[in-house]
This record gives C-alpha cells, structure tokens and sequence, in this order.
C-alpha cells in the first residue's frame, strides 16, 4: 500500500528564554530577591505571619516562582518539558495571577525532590498521564498571586500608600493617581521580607490576559531552535566516559562469555565493563569511550556469546493465535451490567468481530540516555527525568543510599510518550549499574550511557499486543441491546511497584479503560479481560495508554452497528450518547466543522473518497476527528483531512492544544497506517525507522482543530488526541470502499 497525504500547515513561531536547571543549594544562595514556594496546604506549614525570606535575606527552598533584581521572573517547573509544552503552560499560570510581563519570564526545572514537587494526581513527583497542567492549575496561579500581592505590599510602603490603591499590569506595580511605578526587579528584595499573606483571591476567568489567549510565545522553542536547549546528550562532565551496552537478542537471554580483544582496537575505547543487569537476567557487558561514536563502534566489536536457555522465542503470529485461543474462553470479570449473554440470545442481529493491534515501540526523536556522577556516598544524575520520585528511589536502593543521596537534575527530553516514565526505572537503573562497575575497575569517571536507535527499537517495554473480541447484539431497529467484550493482552503493571497499588482482583485498569466504562446507552455490558503472565516481552504504557486500542475497537464496533442498521454513524452515536452531553458536544463541534451532512467531494475519477468518525473520552478530555480518505484504483490510501474538536476544560495555551492535537494525530495515524514491532523467534524484526516506520512528512494530511469553550478545570491534551484517529480512518475507509479493516497497521490490507 502506499499512503499520500497533504503538508502540515505551519505552527505559530514561539520565544522564550532557555532552559537553566538548578539544585536546592543553588537556589537559595542565588541573587537576592523575591523567592516562593506554595502547595495546597499551608505555605511550608507555617501561619499567615511568616516571612519570605531566610536568615540570608531570600525565601527558603521549595520555590515555584522567583524575582530577580533585575525583574526576570523565574518559574520552577516541577513537570518535564518533553515537546509537550508544559512549561509553557505552568509558565502562563503563574505569570497570569502575578501579571508579569511574558518578555520577562523564564523557566527553570525543578530538582527530583518528591516532599516540594510532587505531583498531586500521583502523590510522587513525575509526569505523565496528561495531568501537569490539571494537577497545578490552582497551585501554580496561588504561587503567582501570592508573588503579586507580597509586590504590592512591599511597593505600598515604598511608595506610602494603601495596597489598595496600587495595581499591577506587564510586571509594574502602577500607583495611576500619582503616576508613579516601580518594576518587579526594583521591589524583589523588599517583597522578600514580607508577610506571606495566608489567603489570595485568585482572577475570574474575565480577567485573564495571558489564560487562553492566542500566540503567546512559548518558553522552549528558541532554546530548541538555536541549540542553546540543553538535553542529556548535551551534557559534558570533566573526564566523562561514554557507555554502549549490549543488550541480549532475545529477552531472557543470559551473556555466557565476552571477548572484547577488537572492541579495545578501536581508537577512542578504553574499556569494557561487565556488570549485573538490575532489570534483565544475568550480566551485561558495556564498552566505555571518549565520545559516542567510538563507543558504538567499540560494542559492536564485541564478540559475545548468548545462553537463550531461559529466553521468550514465541514470535508475534504465535503469540496472536495463543491470545485468539484464550479470547475464546471466560475471562476475569471487569463489567457486569445486565444479562448480555441471554440479550445476545434473544437479539435481531449480532455482530462478531475481532479487533488486533500489535507491540508499538514509542520511537522518541531522543533515544534513551542518561548521565551518571557517581561518587562514594552520593549519586548524581543529568537526564530528561519524567519519573523523578520512582527513579531516585530505585537508584537509592540500588546503591544501598537514601533517597537524598540521590540527585537529579532535570533537562529537556526529546519525547518519550511514555517511554522515559518506566515502571522499572530500566535505563536509568542500567546507567547507574555500569557506572559502579566502572569505579569498580577503578574508573572513577562520570558515565553518560547511549542507547543506540536500534538499541532504542529492540530493547523491549513496548505498548502491548492485544486481541479484543466483541459481540453486539442488535434490536430490531439496530439499537444495541447487548455488549460482549473479551480483551487479551500483557498488563503493564505487573511486577512493578505500583500493581499492589493499581491492580486488584487481577485486573490491570489501564488495560480495560475506554471499554470498561463504554459511554453509549446499552442495557446489558459485559467486559473481560485475559492478562498473560507466560508472554516475556516488556511492555508499558504507550501515549494514551489503554486508549489507544480499546478506541479502536469500540469506535469501530460501533460504526459496525451504525452501518448495520442503516443509520448514520454520527447521528447513531448521538443518540446513544444522550446521557453524555459533553461526549455529545466534541461529537457535534466536529461533524458541523467537517460538514458531515454536506456531500463529500469527489474524488478523480476511480478515486474513492469516505468519511469516518470517532468520539472517545481519555485522561478527562472529549476528543472527536472525522477523518477524509482517498482510496485510488491501485488501492493507494490518502488521508486527506482531519477535523478534531476537542473539550479539556479551561483552555490554557490554545495553541499548544492545538499543537498536541496536532501532534498525537500525526502520532498515531504513524500508528494507523505503518508502525509495529514483530517478533520472530522471540527476536525484535524492527531496528530503526527503515523498518519501524513513523508518520512521513508527505503524509500529513490537513488537520483542523476547534476547541469546545469551557469553563470547567483544565483537563490532559497531550494523549486525548490519539485513541480516535485510527477508527476515524479505518471507519472512513470502509465509507469509501466497503472493507471493514480490524487490524492496524493497516499496511497492504487494501490490496489483499
């Protein structure tokens, strides 16, 4: 199959300063001025007569917001900016409700230190699952408007006047009567020394100037476009080795012996290090250099022999066909509404379908990488660090030290879509153990461990293969009276530190979510789910998780039923979405957008065209596409375009919703049309992105965003996108040529 699109239309261009990472030391011996810290409780549990400042004249730690003498407001980002625009968007809440002037404000990342940064939606410090911007809404406008009004106050007794009468606009504290002002920077060291005050009332929505405006300029761009942004390859430590290691070919695989004779030759190595695998069995060998390339050339010049006695050798079509078996069979109970079996019994029609979806690898523009400083008694670490709280502790233990003696500095990650949030803290853990064993040869150097891209494909941790098999049971005016749902695939929390805290009665929720909780109007639901344990691959979650293939089924079982019953697919979901009115408003933004009651264009002649449509609800967020397609004689798909609406609340940084919409279309249409990892005798096929391929450049089609307004708290936008594309456009394919397609990717299904 060969797959056409159109060109992407450009993004708005963006500025900001860039990214400076500090510890806690450094912070409070820094520049004197104003510096503040404030959670949901009580500002560091201290009443409303506490002072700002310590006995060096500057606010103690834990800070989220500093004003230097020289007027720059400085925000503390305790979220990793990974492409995401989470900066931008922490940035804005805290510059809103201290009305600081956007030219002025920069952002810094916050050290890995879970008492001050945690994150409230997990009680740990880290990021995922869309919720920086909904977790810190509130705290990040209370730490700006607690800035402001400590301002004001140290301005008013400048100035002899009552707060009252002062106002603050563009970083200025303005007294309009006199026409006199005075900038933040000249009030930073005053304002240190003031009461923090125990109450603020934060802006109503009508007031916001910088909370859901257009264009403003992001914090991240710049940095990333004239190579001043700093990520982990970035870094450079006096003496610094880096590492290669070797990964077994197949999981399970133990390293029987080592020759590392040719690997030594090469210019630029000077050692190899054999150390316990923290996360994988037995030992595996690494090669040390002065630079990357020499590292790589280093270990691949290894001569290494595998012991596969204890390796996974199934290979992708056997572990299907396994997992087709026991779709057969009854699985753990997850929904039980109604009586589907005796519905399903007794229905007009009954549709009967299996949906597949293979391992996906999340393929970031970064590999995996990681700066190790190991020294006796502390252990510090350069990294774009997405699970601060979970890393440092594995670390810790690791190394027999307390999590204090853990430091982390957090730098820009090039993507991750989950990958760099590990459950088992696998790179970080691999840096760190080659990093002792190389002291351990006496090589006291800092470590900067490189995944290759191939490295990155084939090292497992991927999004599970699942096989979802469904029964619909249709009325005799095609309603659905009865839902039957049995879902296969590997949990991701098994064997992790959080499957006692997520997992109960053996169910993995993130497997399940998007079809446990099936939003249509059914009488009688029954979800199951199987969770293999006999099945060695890695796997974790993948951008929008369990979304990103319970959608594809559930969206396109629907479609399934909307075509059976003669009705119209949007008009279908509709209805039976009347209990659900913002599913219903996303669902109505974006067919009245896409002009679904209009005629479609047609195509040239012997080109097929179709429209599909797809409404899902992910980490709180309402996403509807309808997708366009072109199927021409030679069965070449295009995509032609895609109308998204999307409900996330209040919108913060408009633009950067639309871009993540953007983006996770792009994402997973990548998904939809090419990408999957095979196995074949338990070895990873793919290798890089020859064979793994991502979205092309030509195969971007039109994208149109609309957001629903909202004054409901925010909500995640940078995994919504993703669960609806793929059933918009295999729904929009069978509009155009007949073929109901249940298996992604897609690749040459047209042309079988």
């Amino acid at each position: 199959m060969h797959v056409l699109a159109n060109r992407q239309h450009d993004k708005a261009p963006a500025a900001a300063d860039r990214l400076v990472n500090i510890s806690r030391r450094g912070f409070m011996t820094g520049t004197a001025g104003l510096a503040l810290g404030l959670y949901m409780v009580p500002l560091l549990g201290r009443g409303g007569g506490a002072r700002a400042a310590d006995e060096n004249g500057e606010f103690a730690p834990n800070a989220f917001v500093r004003v230097s003498p020289d007027g720059e407001v400085v925000v503390i980002a305790k979220h990793i900016e990974m492409g995401q625009g989470s900066y931008t968007g922490l940035a804005t809440l805290v510059a809103e409700e201290l009305d600081a002037d956007w030219e002025s404000v920069r952002v810094e990342g916050a050290p890995a230190d879970t008492r001050r940064y945690k994150n409230l939606a997990f009680g740990i410090q880290g990021t995922g699952g869309s919720t920086a911007i909904a977790n810190a809404f509130e705290q990040m406008r209370r730490a700006g408007a607690t800035a402001r009004a400590m301002l004001v106050a140290a301005a008013a007794e400048r100035l002899e006047v009552a707060p009252a009468s002062l106002s603050v606009r563009q970083g200025k504290v303005l007294h309009e009567a006199s026409g006199r002002e005075l900038g933040f920077g000249e009030l930073a060291e005053a304002a240190a020394g003031q009461a923090v005050p125990e109450e603020v009332t934060l802006k109503s929505p009508e007031r916001f100037t910088l909370i859901g405006k257009q264009r403003l300029m992001r914090q991240d761009s710049p940095a990333k476009t004239d190579g001043s942004a700093r990520f982990t390859q970035d870094v450079q430590l006096d003496g610094m080795l880096v590492a290669v290691p070797a990964h077994p070919p197949r999981f399970g695989s133990r390293l029987a012996s080592v020759d590392d004779g040719e690997a030594l030759k090469v210019p630029g190595v000077v050692a190899s290090v054999r150390f316990p695998s923290p996360t994988r069995d037995g030992d595996l060998v690494a090669v040390l250099a002065s630079n990357t390339w020499a590292a790589i050339r280093g270990r691949d010049a290894l001569t290494l022999e595998w012991d596969d006695g204890r390796a996974f050798t199934l290979g992708s079509e056997e572990i299907e066909a396994a997992y087709r078996e026991r779709a057969g069979e009854p699985g753990k109970p997850v929904t039980r509404r109604g009586d589907a079996d005796t519905a399903l019994n007794e229905a007009a029609r009954v549709i009967e379908a299996d949906y597949v979806v293979p391992y996906l690898a999340h393929a970031a523009m970064e590999p995996l990488d990681c700066v190790v400083d190991l020294q006796d008694d502390h252990c510090t670490i350069h990294n774009g660090e997405q699970w601060q709280t979970l890393d440092q502790q594995a670390v810790a233990q690791l190394l027999g030290l307390s999590p204090e003696r853990v430091t982390i500095h957090q730098l820009y990650a090039g993507g991750s879509f989950g990958r760099r949030a590990n459950p088992v803290s696998d790179y970080v853990l691999e840096a760190v153990a080659i990093a002792r064993a190389a002291r351990d040869q006496d090589r006291k150097a800092p470590i900067k461990m490189v995944w290759t891209r191939e490295d990155d494909t084939r090292g497992g941790h991927y999004r599970p293969l699942n096989v979802h098999r469904a029964r619909l049971g249709l009325d005799d005016n095609g309603k659905p009276v009865a839902w039957h749902q049995r879902i296969v695939g590997q949990s991701i929390l098994t064997g992790t530190s959080m499957e006692s805290m997520m997992v109960k009665g053996g169910i993995d929720p993130t497997s399940v979510e998007g079809a446990s909780d099936l939003p249509y109007t059914v009488p009688a639901l029954h979800v199951e789910l199987h969770s293999p344990s006999d099945i060695g691959v890695p796997v974790q979650w993948w951008r929008s998780v369990g979304h990103s293939h319970t959608a594809f089924s559930t969206e396109g079982l629907i479609d399934e039923a909307a075509v059976a019953a003669g009705q119209d697919p949007y008009r279908y979901r509709r209805e039976l979405l009347a209990d659900h009115p913002r599913w219903r408003g996303v669902l109505d933004l974006a067919a009245d957008k896409a002009g679904w009651t209009s005629p479609l264009e047609p195509g040239a002649e012997d080109v097929k065209r179709g429209r599909g449509i797809a409404v899902h609800q992910s980490f709180g967020s309402y996403v509807a596409q309808v997708a366009e397609v072109s199927v021409d004689a030679e069965n070449t798909l295009r995509v032609d375009r895609v109308v998204c609406a999307v409900d996330c609340g209040m919108a913060v940084n408009p633009d950067v919703i639309r871009a993540q919409m953007e983006g996770g279309i792009g994402f997973a249409l990548a998904a939809t049309l090419h990408s999957e990892i095979t196995l074949d005798g338990g070895q990873v096929v793919q290798s890089n992105f020859n064979d793994f391929q991502v979205l092309r450049h030509n195969e971007m089609p039109e994208i149109e965003v609309h957001i629903v307004a909202s004054g409901e708290a925010p909500t995640g936008v940078g995994e919504p996108g993703v669960p609806p594309l793929a059933p918009a456009v295999t729904n929009a394919i069978h509009a155009a040529t007949g073929r109901r397609l249940r298996r992604l990717p897609i690749a040459d299904q047209l042309e079988a």
